[in-house]
C-alpha cells in the first residue's frame, strides 16, 4: 500500500503525463493544410472510351480513385451519368460504391444543362430547372456542391452579362439552399474566365450558397470586344485565382505537362498555393484535374498528386 507521500508523488507524475497527452495527440493528428480530391474529368478519355484508352465504368469511379490512386475524395462529372439522370437505382448503386470504399463525394461538375446567364428569360429559367436534379443527386451522394457554368451571350457586354448570370445563379442558389447544397462557379470560358467579371457576379448574387471553384488553368477569355487586361486572349491566372478565392468553396488544380523535376509547366504550383493557402487561408479540398496529352491519364493523375503532396509538405514546414 502506498503511503501519503508516495501516493501524492505518483499522482503528480500521472497528472503531468495526462497534461502532455493532448499536446502529443494534437501533434500526431494535425490536420493537413488541404485535402486532395480527384476530378472525374482527369479520366475523361477512359470514361468516354475515347483515344484508344481502355474504357472505365463511371459507376466504379470511387473505387478507381481509392484503389488506383489512394485518393479518398471525388468530384463527379454529370456528363458520364446523363443517361442515368432519373435512375434512382443507379444513384443508390453509385453511393454504395463510394461508401463501400470509404470515399467522400465532394461535388458534381454540371455541364450541358443550358446557360444560367441566357438573355432569354425562359431559357435562363429552363437552365435553372435543368440543374435541380443534380442538386438532388449531390444531396443524396453527400456532396457539398454542384459546379456550374456562368455562361451567357458575351456579345451583350461586360455589365449586362454579369446581371444575367447573377440572376440565373441567384435563382439556382435559392433552390440549392433548400437542398443544403452549394452552387459554385468555375472559370470556364468566355467572360467567366475573367477573374474580375466573375468576382463581380458573385457580389451581385450575394447568396451564402453561391461561390466559386477557381481553376488554375481556365483563364482563356478569347477575343471579346471591349475586354481589357488580357494577353493574347488570356487573363492572368494568378490574379484571377486571387480574385476568386474570397468566394471559393473548392479549388481545381488543373495540370497539363510536367518538367523533369515534377513541376507543372504552365502553372507555378508553389506560387499558386501561396495565394490559395497563405493569403486566403483556404483549407478545403484541392481537386486534381489532369488534362494533358503527353502522359497517360493515370500517370498525369499520379504526377499531379505527387506535386500537390510535395507543395503541401513544403508549406507545412515553412
Amino acid at each position: 500500500m502506498l503511503d501519503r507521500r508516495s501516493f501524492l508523488a505518483a499522482s503528480a507524475a500521472a497528472g503531468a503525463a495526462i497534461a502532455l497527452t493532448p499536446r502529443l495527440f494534437a501533434a500526431d493528428t494535425k490536420k493537413p493544410l488541404f485535402d486532395i480530391s480527384l476530378a472525374q474529368w482527369s479520366h475523361n478519355r477512359a470514361f468516354f472510351g475515347r483515344g484508344g484508352t481502355e474504357k472505365k465504368d463511371p459507376l466504379k469511379f470511387a473505387e478507381i480513385a481509392k484503389k488506383e490512386y489512394g485518393i479518398a475524395a471525388i468530384e463527379y462529372v454529370n456528363q458520364f451519368y446523363a443517361a442515368k439522370k432519373k435512375d434512382e437505382g443507379y444513384l443508390k448503386d453509385l453511393k454504395k460504391v463510394a461508401d463501400d470504399n470509404g470515399v467522400t463525394s465532394v461535388l458534381i461538375m454540371c455541364d450541358g444543362e443550358g446557360n444560367l446567364g441566357d438573355p432569354d428569360d425562359k431559357k435562363r429559367q429552363t437552365a435553372v430547372d435543368n440543374h435541380v436534379r443534380w442538386l438532388e443527386w449531390a444531396k443524396f451522394l453527400g456532396c457539398h456542391s454542384i459546379r456550374v457554368n456562368a455562361a451567357s451571350d458575351w456579345k451583350k457586354g461586360f455589365e449586362e452579362t454579369q446581371k444575367l448570370a447573377a440572376d440565373g445563379l441567384r435563382k439556382l442558389s435559392e433552390l440549392g439552399d433548400k437542398h443544403g447544397i452549394n452552387v459554385i462557379v468555375e472559370n470556364h470560358g468566355g467572360l467567366s474566365s475573367h477573374g474580375g467579371w466573375l468576382a463581380a457576379v458573385m457580389k451581385k448574387v450575394d447568396h451564402k450558397r453561391c461561390g466559386t471553384l477557381p481553376d488554375f488553368g481556365n483563364f482563356g477569355v478569347g477575343n471579346i470586344a471591349g475586354v481589357e487586361g488580357l494577353t493574347n486572349g488570356q487573363y492572368d491566372r494568378y490574379k484571377g485565382v486571387d480574385e476568386l478565392m474570397p468566394f471559393a468553396k473548392g479549388v481545381s488544380a488543373k495540370s497539363h505537362d510536367f518538367d523533369d523535376k515534377g513541376n507543372e509547366t504552365k502553372t507555378d504550383y508553389r506560387k499558386m498555393m501561396e495565394i490559395v493557402l497563405k493569403k486566403h487561408k483556404y483549407s478545403g479540398f484541392v481537386g486534381i484535374e489532369y488534362e494533358g496529352g503527353k502522359l497517360s491519364e493515370a500517370d498525369g493523375i499520379k504526377a499531379t498528386k505527387k506535386l500537390l503532396e510535395s507543395v503541401r509538405d513544403e508549406m507545412s514546414k515553412g
